[in-house]
C-alpha cells in the first residue's frame, strides 16, 4: 500500500481523470515523485467500476482501492446489504474478507465483526478505508481465515464464507471442492466455532450439485441485481432438515421483487395449461435461476403455456415477480403470417424455441426496440407460435 497515492493533489489527479482515456494517462505519464504512473491508473481503474457498484466507497474521500480484479470479484453494496438484512446476532466472522464490503453491511447488524483476508496489503487497505468509512467495530485479521479458526477459542454466531473460486491449476471453478477455502471439507471447523454458517457461491453452481456437496442446508437463496443473477447464499444450520425452502430476491431500482418455495415439492405439483390468454408472465432471472417453473403456477393460479416454455398466462393480471404483458394477439410462426403484422421495430425474447432472437431478426429484417414485445415459443399442442405484446 503507497500511501503517497492518498496525497491531495495525486487524489485530485484521480477523481478528475475517472472517465479519461487510460491509454492516454499510460502513455503521457504523471509528474507525481513516489507513485508510478501504473498505480495511479489501477486507481482510477478501479474507482471508475464503483460509481454504481460501491457508492459509499466512491463517495467517501481518500479510499485507497485495490486492483480492478478485487473491484470485479466483490459483492456489491446492494447485495451486500440485502444479505446483511438476512442476519442477526452479536458477532460474525467473515473468514475470505476480501475488499471488506460485506463485512462493512454486517458492521450494521452486528456489535463485533471480524474480518479475515490472507493477502496482507489488502487487509491493510481495508483496515485504512474503514476509518475513512468510520466504522469502528470491525477488527481486521490480516490470516487464513481457516488458520484462524483454528487457533481462537471464540464462538461466533454467525461465519461467513465467500470461497475464492480461482484454482491455481484448474483455473475458475464453481464446484465447492474446488474453491478455496473447500467449505464441504472443513465444516466440522466451521461448526465448531460457529453457530449458523453462510456460504456464499457462484450463481452458476448448480442447486442440486450445491445441496450434495455441503450438509444442514437450512435454506437457500438466490439474489439477482436488475435481473441479473449474482450469487447464491447457503445458510447452513446443524439443526436442519433434509426439507428446505429456495428464497428468491431480484433487487432493482425500485423495489426487491421475492418468491419463496420448498424445493421438494416443485417436481411434485401438478400445474394447468391454456393457450396464451389476456396476459403474459416472463419470470425474472432468480426464479429461472431457481428452477420454480411449478411453484409459481401453483402459488399465483398460472396457467403454463408449455412444460419447457416457462412463460405463464391468465385472463386477468395479477402481481408477478416479473415482466408482466398484455397479449396483443398470437399468430403461427411463419414468415407470411409475420410479415403481415407489417412489423419493423420490437424487442425479442425467445423461450423453449429453435432460433436465436439475432437469427430471427436476420430473418425478419426487425429491428431492436420500440413499443412492441414479440415472444417466440412454443405453445401446449407443441406448435411454434409468436406472441405480440405491450407492456402491462
Amino acid at each position: 500500500m503507497n500511501t503517497s497515492i492518498l496525497n491531495t493533489e495525486i487524489q485530485r489527479f484521480i477523481n478528475e481523470n475517472l472517465k479519461s482515456n487510460i491509454s492516454s494517462i499510460l502513455l503521457k505519464g504523471t509528474p507525481f515523485e513516489g507513485v508510478e504512473t501504473r498505480e495511479i491508473v489501477e486507481q482510477i481503474e478501479a474507482k471508475s467500476r464503483c460509481i454504481s457498484k460501491l457508492e459509499s466507497w466512491y463517495n467517501t474521500p481518500n479510499i485507497y482501492y485495490p486492483n480492478k480484479l478485487n473491484i470485479e470479484q466483490t459483492s456489491s453494496e446492494h447485495t451486500a446489504n440485502y444479505k446483511a438484512a438476512l442476519l442477526s446476532g452479536v458477532s460474525i466472522l467473515d473468514i475470505t474478507g476480501g475488499f471488506g464490503v460485506d463485512c462493512f453491511a454486517f458492521s450494521k447488524r452486528f456489535k463485533q465483526v471480524t474480518h479475515c483476508e490472507i493477502n496482507s496489503d489488502l487487509s491493510n487497505i481495508v483496515a485504512h478505508n474503514y476509518k475513512q468509512l468510520q466504522i469502528d467495530n470491525i477488527e481486521t485479521v490480516a490470516e487464513n481465515g481457516i488458520t484462524y479458526l483454528k487457533n481462537t477459542t471464540k464462538v461466533f454466531d454467525w461465519i461467513y464464507v465467500d470461497p475464492s473460486r480461482r484454482h491455481d491449476s484448474k483455473g475458475k471453478v464453481f464446484f465447492l471442492n474446488d474453491c478455496l477455502p473447500n467449505v464441504p471439507e472443513q465444516l466440522d471447523v466451521l461448526f465448531k466455532h460457529g453457530k449458523q454458517i453462510l456460504v456464499k457461491t457462484s450463481p452458476l453452481l448448480d442447486i442440486a450439485i450445491g445441496t450434495q456437496e455441503l450438509k444442514f442446508v437450512k435454506s437457500v437463496y438466490v439474489i439477482a441485481l436488475n435481473n441479473d443473477v449474482k450469487e447464491l447464499l447457503w445458510v447452513l444450520d446443524k439443526n436442519a432438515t433434509e426439507s428446505f425452502t429456495i428464497h428468491t430476491a431480484n433487487i432493482t431500482k425500485t423495489t426487491v421483487e421475492t418468491f419463496n418455495f420448498p424445493l421438494e415439492l416443485e417436481g411434485n405439483l401438478n400445474v394447468a395449461y391454456s393457450k396464451p390468454l389476456n396476459y403474459l408472465y416472463e419470470p425474472n432471472s432468480a426464479i429461472l435461476k431457481a428452477g420454480a417453473f411449478n411453484s409459481i403456477a401453483d402459488q399465483l393460479n398460472l396457467f403454463k403455456l408449455h412444460k419447457h416454455s416457462h412463460l405463464y398466462t391468465s385472463e386477468g393480471k395479477t402481481a408477478f415477480p416479473g415482466r408482466i404483458f398484455q397479449i396483443v394477439k398470437t399468430i403461427p410462426f411463419n414468415k407470411k403470417a409475420i410479415q403481415k403484422e407489417g412489423i419493423k421495430k420490437a424487442n425479442i425474447t425467445t423461450r423453449n424455441f429453435q432460433d436465436s432472437v439475432s437469427d430471427l431478426r436476420k430473418k425478419l429484417k426487425i429491428k431492436d426496440g420500440g413499443d412492441l414485445y414479440l415472444f417466440f415459443t412454443t405453445d401446449l399442442d407443441s406448435n411454434k407460435i409468436v406472441l405480440i405484446c405491450k407492456k402491462a
